[in-house]
């Protein structure tokens, strides 16, 4: 069984810079870790590793020179090899323009039997790509996954939270599944992982590899256009009431009210 997982990497602190013209991220401004969502994703690929015989994980992230940290952190955690897919042709890209670069990825890599992505990225908060990469695969797409049931004869059962309860689906493969952070708990990588993913090489895909028309991807592709990039200003003021007592204080308040149509 060979299983891919989509992570990428978020800034690390809310203290994101933007380029005002573009309108998109500077990334390399900021510090950043893998997407936490993207963690429960890469433990349950990595339980169905140890649960099965003969399967390969492989991770892929978008993403510029330095999102390679997020890809050896999901080897650390046990993931077999991975993949970072960066050209500065993708810069600028909004959901769909991202997921159709995935998606074309996955084709350049193989087939692949399930892709697991996280329910959403921290930084963007859409939980467009996933489901956009499934799409443009041609594959079922299962969103909001809370517990894989059972994997076997092509099929795969899951369980996924829905509103005021959760539903049971059962679907044959491939599939991508979007699953949620109560599926499991994310291990602490261990000294072997750690060495592991140390040594581990990273190919690094660039447009022409996975054979994407411009047109497709970066700000080309990318029908999202972020009009105006401003930070909000925030001003307080106030009047200081003196009094010598309370109620002279009640009669300034009420005054004061009266004056601002309050009262």
């Amino acid at each position: 069984m060979k299983i891919a997982v989509l992570v990428k990497q978020v800034p690390a602190s809310d203290n994101v810079k933007m380029d005002e013209e573009t309108g998109t991220m500077i990334r390399s401004a900021t510090d950043a870790e893998m997407n936490p969502l993207d963690m429960y994703a890469v433990e349950e690929a990595i339980r169905l590793k140890e649960e099965f015989e003969d399967v390969h994980v492989a991770v892929v992230s978008m993403g510029p020179p330095q999102a390679v940290d997020a890809i050896k952190e999901a080897i650390s955690m046990g993931c077999d090899e991975g993949y970072l897919v960066s050209d500065r042709k993708f810069a600028g890209a909004d959901t769909l323009s991202t997921a159709y670069t995935l998606s074309a990825t996955i084709r350049h890599l193989g087939d692949f039997d399930i892709i697991f992505s996280g329910e959403r990225a921290t930084d963007g908060e859409t939980g467009q790509v996933g489901p956009s990469v499934a799409t443009q695969l041609d594959i079922p797409i299962v969103t909001y996954v809370s517990k894989i049931e059972k994997v076997g004869n092509g099929i795969i059962r899951v369980r996924r939270a829905i509103e005021g309860g959760e539903e049971t689906v059962e679907v044959e493969l491939p599939i991508l599944l979007s699953v949620v952070k109560e599926i499991n708990e994310p291990r602490i990588p261990n000294l072997s992982g750690k060495i592991k993913a140390k040594n581990s090489q990273i190919p690094v895909l660039t447009s022409t590899d996975i054979d994407a028309p411009l047109d497709k991807i970066g700000l080309s592709g990318s029908p999202t256009r972020v009009v105006k990039v401003f930070y909000p200003k925030l001003s307080r003021t106030g009047t200081v009431i003196k009094a010598k007592n309370a109620e002279l204080a009640a009669d300034e308040i009420v005054k004061f009210m009266k004056s601002r149509g309050v009262l």
